[in-house]
């Protein structure tokens, strides 16, 4: 991470740079296996909830003034329904789980640890606010999906071998416009999940 800052914002201090999250977002979530295809109002209007919500963190790698990637969180009850929905009857408590949502990066920046450090921050948080559990859920697309890039290689095994677990029965549905269409599909999004 030689010349990367990354740092924890929360509260007021996280609110200049929503903006340029939302950018990364369009940017990165094009690529597989998001490949949204959304819009800068859409996205900062979504991002206001990490404003709102007094539990909520943005980590940002800043390559000297530049945002160049960012990863949020909150408690799962300020979160959006869709996701919190996903754990009806799984006999967990919402307000024991922390929500990572997303972790963004530009492709030149990665490798270098920061997607450990995004993970570091968001759970030292989690367990700040008296969180049991962190949780982050993925897109899931079938394998012979015709814009799955051939060397594409899953992070299954990075989050593995950071504590977290598929949740086989948590998936949560979450509608956005693929890019190359023109309306919104849901899209099925698995859960995974670490005890803190």
């Amino acid at each position: 991470m030689t010349g990367i800052d990354v740092r924890p914002l929360t509260g007021a201090d996280l609110e200049p740079a929503l903006e340029d999250v939302a950018r990364l977002r369009m940017t990165v979530f094009r690529d597989w296996p998001y490949l949204y295809d959304g819009s800068f109002d859409y996205e900062y209007r979504y991002l206001q909830s990490y404003r709102e919500s007094a539990g909520a963190i943005l980590v940002g790698a800043f390559d000297g003034a530049r945002l160049v990637g960012a990863a949020t969180g909150a408690p799962m009850e300020d979160h959006a329904e869709d996701f919190a929905r996903a754990f009806d009857g799984q006999g967990i408590v919402l307000e024991d789980i922390f929500y990572c949502a997303e972790s963004v990066l530009l492709p030149s920046y990665r490798g270098q640890g920061i997607g450990h450090a995004f993970f570091d921050a968001r759970e030292a948080h989690a367990s700040a606010l008296g969180r049991k559990y962190s949780a982050f859920c993925g897109v899931i697309r079938p394998d012979d999906h015709p814009m799955k890039p051939a060397d594409y290689r899953p992070l299954d095994g990075f989050w593995r071998k950071r504590g977290y677990q598929k949740l086989p029965d948590v998936i949560a549905h979450f509608d956005w416009t693929d890019i190359g269409e023109t309306a919104q599909t849901s899209k099925p999004l698995q859960f995974w999940m670490r005890t803190l």
